[in-house]
């Protein structure tokens, strides 16, 4: 990641933790319009494809689904908005070694990632003030925001 790219997710990080989340197509909608961006029927396909999913998928993903449901939307046109999408701070982009996954949630959050199956799950986790206070003072860096990327397998039926 370059330096310009670090600060544009740095400073995307800190706008998200200080505006109203996203937590419904409707929160997504309303934003888009306060950016002036226009809500054309491909986009909202996509929005909306992606808060039925509530799960991370890829631009090819996205266009099966949507063409799979009757939606005709072009493979540039996914990519198009999803890129727009993105970078506006409206949906969620996951850079990953094998291509980049789209989530529907943009406000601060952490992810459990099943080693088994590749799925990425949001989670909202709020550590001990104490522990944020505790990494400030080794730090020397006041804690604004955070996520966390936690890595594992299926539990076994036989362990529950």
């Amino acid at each position: 990641m370059t330096t310009f790219e670090s600060m544009r997710t740095a400073a995307m990080q800190t706008e998200a933790a200080t505006r109203k989340p996203i937590r419904s197509l409707e929160d997504a909608l309303e934003y888009c319009q306060s950016l002036g961006m226009r809500l054309s029927k491909q986009r909202r396909f996509i929005l909306e494809l992606l808060w039925q999913e509530k799960e991370h998928l890829s631009a090819r993903e996205i266009y099966d689904r949507l063409n799979q449901q009757g939606k005709e939307i072009g493979h540039t046109s996914v990519y198009q908005n999803l890129e727009a999408l993105s970078a506006q701070g409206v949906i969620e982009c996951i850079e990953r070694a094998d291509g980049r996954l789209y989530g529907n949630i943009s406000d601060p959050h952490s992810h459990v990632n099943c080693l088994d199956t590749n799925q990425i799950m949001d989670i909202h986790v709020e550590l001990p003030t104490d522990l944020l206070q505790q990494i400030e003072q080794q730090t020397g860096v006041k804690i604004t925001s955070y996520s966390i990327n936690f890595y594992g397998h299926r539990l076994s039926e036989a362990a529950s």
